[in-house]
């Protein structure tokens, strides 16, 4: 069977970045990325969600977050230079980002938007993000994919600190370190 490579896809490759297009089942009623690891065979921890939220003072930002946990809203907004911050409307992310609920993508989006990722996303070799569609994930190394997107314009950040501080200044290669999410 052959696999139409999205945009993202097609971007990355571009790039001369590595990755591996991976097929899964989908469920209409049960899009979340826990069935999308259990349609993997993959563990939950290695597989990521794309976020997009909307900050008081910087607008549109992404967070990419591992499937079983939920955006810290406060600690988002800290990270983005925001004072307060939540997930935008389903109904607004089409026009957005160019992408649906389901298959949205940290790469390709409509324009660049600043991301951060959650720091258990370099613990892993490879990790799973939409590919841009539902249905297709991508399997890629986590710091070339966040060294892409930051080279795409967005500045990206990665999140690690427990405490939700800051830990680096933007400005630095490592970026801001903070913690996103909180396991469900």
């Amino acid at each position: 069977m052959k696999i139409e490579k999205t945009n993202a896809a097609r971007l990355l490759d571009r790039a001369g970045i590595a990755y591996e297009l991976a097929p899964y089942e989908v469920d209409e009623e049960h899009l979340a990325a826990t069935h999308v690891a259990e349609q993997l065979g993959e563990p939950i921890e290695c597989v990521f969600k794309t976020l997009v939220l909307r900050g008081d003072r910087t607008g549109l930002f992404v967070c990419v977050v591992p499937g079983d946990h939920e955006v810290d809203l406060k600690a988002a907004a800290r990270v983005s230079g925001n004072k307060k911050a939540d997930l935008i409307p389903m109904k607004e992310l089409l026009p957005s980002t160019g992408y649906i609920r389901g298959g949205c993508s940290p790469i390709g989006m409509k324009k660049p938007l600043p991301t951060f990722f959650h720091s258990t996303a370099v613990d892993y070799p490879f990790i799973y993000i939409s590919a841009g569609m539902r249905g297709l994930q991508l399997k890629v190394e986590p710091k070339a994919l966040i060294a892409f997107i930051s080279s795409q314009g967005s500045p990206s950040r990665q999140s690690s600190n427990k405490s939700g501080s800051a830990l680096d200044s933007p400005q630095s290669s490592g970026g801001m370190l903070a913690d996103l999410s909180r396991k469900k």
